[in-house]
């Protein structure tokens, strides 16, 4: 009987599990975490260290944390964790935006299904409301965001309902009105009607609408040019609902115009030349016979009636030039509503246009637009269309379907509409230019970052900061009703901040206005504004009230991390808060990421129900698969996410479980005493050290760039390519059967400790729980966390470039020999590499001489002999490798009952090597 030699063997023992419940020992590890206080830890380890500050947009807490915010969260974690790493004093204190109408709708949606409409309910009831209901989803997303490793400062966020922070809001905008930069204007801005409210450019998304597209004449009253007369100019709108609020029609100057007759029209029509074939397929007439060629600038003086003159709209509508106006559509004239559209309204400015008041905050035409009184804007296209055609001026309508802005929170279609509202200027007093300026001092990533937000600041209009609702900080602001001017009083700015850091922003609808205005001024004098602020303004403020507030941050921040939605919103708000009040950027870098797709490359949203709840992917695979999903995404561009890619992640984290279990199984019992120096170990050991300086250098580059995805690659590379399938196989024997005292082991175990405590260090920001598991289950650890160690600096004597090519070139030489094994065993020769013998043919001398004398541990088989012969016909090689080959043999001798090598021995005997070893164990 075959005598069991597996006692001898120096076999892997581990307790760190292949396999097992990861959502336990996720769970149990934050738990961990959590009593241990970890940040508060790394932050008494690390004040003396550079600071690292990362600033966090402040996410909306209005609903439940979806996959947007796993991408956003975990990279911010994972970055910041990198930094903690790599010896920087890096904080991350998280935040939530509890105003505005994301909430604020909600709210109202609640109380409409209890019955109660928004008027109804008290305004301190319904602020409170909003507040209870803000601070419900902060404890909500709180929870999932920590359950998604992230390490941040949960203990104490900053939200936007402290009042210290809506004092801050209200001093920061008082900076702006005492500069003068806040004026009271009118200017067209993007208005839900649903909402009731302006919006931001931030709050608005691009949906598809159908719309009803007219064709409408409107008749030529006195012209100095004798072709025009009796005949009509034609426009084109896609918006017939602001025809009520026509007062002139826009031309350009370099255009080229025609006067046509068309068949079936007893008046002669004006448009442009190109763009008569176009009119005559609307009107469904052949070409259209020319009377006469002008220029743009020859309609100069001309005015037009309007088509309802003698129904209520019985003024002159003039021709005037527009420098917008353009042949890409329509007429090459322009209906201009100066009430209903940024360039109509400019060009209405010029001439000194009417801006007629004719649609209610709510989408409803007053009672003073004739023929339309009472009709919702939405809904009166049959009525214009009908009245119209009985003045005998619409020429074709059809429906089309365009990109339409709508309101991204209620999804409604918005308008333009000219309100009184308050707006901060951007010329005044010189707010673009400093803007532009500082945008040239941050770093943008991706690049091109910098000319996304730069387009946005240079085209972008004043910025309209007031809001028509009441979930927000007030805008802190009298006017003075004789001139209409603002309050612009330090002092009473001074009392109304102190008021509201005491009792919260509440104060200034429930005080009396006397309150805020002292001894100096008297109410009766004055009118209190209500309206409440921009969001963005709130968000774009928080470099004041928290980076400026704690002494662990610093202004400005070293990062801001968002999607790239906001160049438009956060970033920009930021900036331009910033660069006035502060003379700079709140930011050194800017970094953003993309969106959200599913696997198919569509938009993840409810109503396609292809979105993924991060949740359920923590609860089934656990928080390390949603990480390396992140980590591995190249989120400069838009993600996609679904089954089969957290699949793939799966199998990642297997290989990377697989690796450090391996590490851990044959390190047991591995003291300092047994490490032996780079100097002794053979060339295959320092080629490893080698390697891992490299990485070392892309370790270094992701903290610079915040490339994670490479060097999440890299160091699954090294796992599967360099360590696996490379450096263990090749020694596996080594550790498994050698003499625990050979220099060879404990220098391979001496390389897979340096592996270990090094590899376990670069993973940790990727995945946490998986590092933090394998670290402390090497040894006892007295209760600390692998986060409050940091990485070293890699010894500079374990560089050897040419060390790393001659090895590199083993490696791509092994596949011949793989090759040629994986054939033997195809065609049955072997069944074990351990059984070949190889004949291996270089004669160009590819095989580096270094390695040579462990080429048959590096085929992993009983013999490998060199010759410098040319490769026969029946030796396998590699088209990109023909100057190199092997032909496999069957081993000659007999199997070693313990390593299984096959040599020169007695039928059940041990090589000489195992009987050493085994003489030594039993001794």
């Amino acid at each position: 009987m075959e005598q069991d030699y597996k006692e001898t063997l120096c076999l892997p023992k581990t307790e760190f599990p292949l396999h097992g419940d990861v959502q336990a020992r996720e769970e149990r590890l934050l738990a961990f975490w959590e009593e241990r206080d970890l940040y508060g830890r790394l932050r008494a380890l690390s004040h003396e260290r550079p600071k690292f500050v990362l600033h966090d947009g402040p996410p909306y807490a209005n609903g439940a944390p979806h996959m947007g915010h796993a991408l956003n969260r975990i990279l911010k974690d994972a970055i910041v964790r990198l930094r903690q790493m790599g010896r920087w004093d890096a904080t991350f204190v998280p935040g939530w935006d509890c105003h505005g109408l994301p909430i604020e709708w909600q709210v109202e949606e609640n109380f409409r299904k209890q019955g109660r409409p928004k008027d109804s309910v008290p305004f301190q009831e319904f602020r409170t409301a909003c507040h209870d209901f803000a601070h419900y989803w902060i404890g909500v997303q709180k929870k999932a965001f920590q359950r998604m490793g992230t390490c941040a400062d949960w203990a104490h966020p900053y939200i936007t309902t402290d009042p210290k922070v809506e004092a801050v809001i209200v001093r920061e905008l008082g900076q702006f009105l005492l500069s003068g930069a806040l004026y009271l204007g009118e200017r067209p801005v993007l208005w839900s009607p649903v909402e009731q409210t302006a919006l931001a450019e931030a709050e608005v998304e691009y949906r598809g609408k159908t719309s009803t597209s007219l064709y409408v004449a409107f008749p030529v009253e006195t012209s100095s040019v004798q072709a025009l007369k009796g005949a009509c100019c034609v426009i084109w709108t896609t918006t017939p609902w602001t025809l009520p609020a026509n007062r002139a029609i826009a031309y350009g100057e370099a255009i080229d115009y025609c006067v046509a007759r068309f068949e079936g029209q007893d008046r002669p029509l004006i448009a442009a030349e190109e763009q008569l074939a176009d009119l005559a397929k609307a009107l469904g007439v052949s070409s259209p016979e020319v009377l006469a060629r002008l220029t743009g600038k020859e309609l100069k003086g001309t005015v037009c009636r309007h088509p309802w003159r003698g129904r209520g709209y019985d003024f002159d509508v003039p021709l005037l030039p527009g420098k917008y106006v353009d042949t890409t559509v329509g007429t090459g004239l322009v209906h201009t509503a100066p009430t209903h559209g940024l360039d109509d309204f400019e060009l209405g400015h010029q001439f000194g246009l009417e801006v007629p008041k004719l649609v209610s905050e709510e989408g409803v035409f007053t009672s003073d637009t004739p023929l339309f009184s009472g009709h919702h804007i939405f809904k009166v296209d049959p009525e214009i269309v009908s009245q119209l055609e009985a003045v005998g001026c619409l020429l074709a309508q059809a429906s089309i379907q365009h990109s339409y802005p709508h309101s991204w929170r209620s999804k409604a279609p918005l308008i333009f509409r000219t309100t009184p509202q308050w707006f901060i200027s951007l010329d005044k007093t010189g707010l673009r230019e400093k803007a532009l300026r500082a945008i040239e001092e941050v770093q943008w990533i991706p690049a091109q970052g910098y000319n996304r937000i730069k387009s946005f600041v240079e085209s972008r209009g004043d910025w309209c900061i007031s809001r028509q609702r009441v979930w927000g900080v007030p805008l802190p602001l009298f006017l003075d009703k004789k001139t209409g001017e603002p309050l612009r009083d330090r002092e009473v700015l001074d009392r109304i901040v102190r008021l509201v850091e005491e009792r919260g922003s509440g104060v200034w609808f429930t005080e009396p206005p006397q309150t805020f205005l002292g001894d100096r001024y008297n109410t009766d004098d004055f009118t209190q504004v209500l309206d409440i602020v921009d969001v963005w303004f709130e968000s774009g403020c928080s470099h004041a009230y928290v980076l400026e507030t704690r002494s662990e941050l610093q202004s400005p921040a070293d990062l801001y991390l968002e999607g790239s939605d906001q160049h438009r919103g956060w970033f920009q708000s930021s900036l331009l808060e910033a660069v006035e009040t502060r003379k700079t950027a709140p930011y050194r870098t800017v970094l953003t990421h993309g969106f959200l797709l599913d696997e198919e490359g569509r938009k993840m949203s409810k109503s396609s129900g292809n979105g993924v709840d991060p949740l359920t992917v923590i609860e089934q695979k656990g928080a390390d698969i949603l990480r390396l999903w992140v980590v591995s995404s190249d989120f400069k561009e838009d993600v996609r996410v679904g089954e089969n890619i957290l699949k793939q992640q799966e199998d990642l984290y297997k290989r990377l479980r697989n690796t450090l279990r391996y590490l851990l199984g044959n390190l047991q019992e591995f003291t300092e005493q047994e490490a032996v120096e780079r100097s002794d170990m053979p060339p295959l050991e320092r080629w490893v050290l080698h390697r891992m300086t490299e990485i070392e250098s892309v370790v270094a580059q992701a903290l610079v760039a915040c490339d994670l995805n490479v060097l999440l690659a890299e160091l699954h590379a090294f796992c599967a390519n360099d360590l696996s399938s490379f450096y263990f196989d090749i020694r596996k024997d080594c550790l498994y059967c050698d003499d625990p005292a050979s220099l060879k082991r404990k220098a391979c175990r001496t390389v897979l400790d340096h592996v270990f405590e090094t590899l376990v260090r670069w993973l940790a920001p990727l995945v946490p729980f998986l590092a933090e598991e394998a670290w402390q289950a090497r040894q006892d650890r007295s209760g600390q966390s692998l986060f409050e160690t940091t990485l070293a600096p890699l010894p500079e004597a374990w560089k050897d470039a040419s060390l790393g090519l001659e090895w590199q070139r083993v490696k791509t030489l092994r596949r011949v020999l793989t090759g040629a094994l994986e054939k033997a065993r195809t065609e049955g020769l072997v069944r074990s590499s351990l059984a070949a013998s190889l004949e291996i043919f270089d004669p160009e001398h590819h095989f580096p001489d270094i390695a040579a004398p462990d080429i048959a541990d590096i085929a992993i088989v009983s013999h490998a002999e060199i010759r410098r012969e040319p490769v026969p016909a029946d030796a396998f090689s590699l088209p990109d490798m023909s100057t190199f080959g092997a032909r496999v043999h069957l081993a000659r001798g007999t199997k070693c009952a313990r390593c299984w090598k096959v040599q020169d021995l007695p039928q059940g005997e041990l090589c000489p090597r195992c009987q050493t070893v085994v003489s030594t164990w039993h001794a």
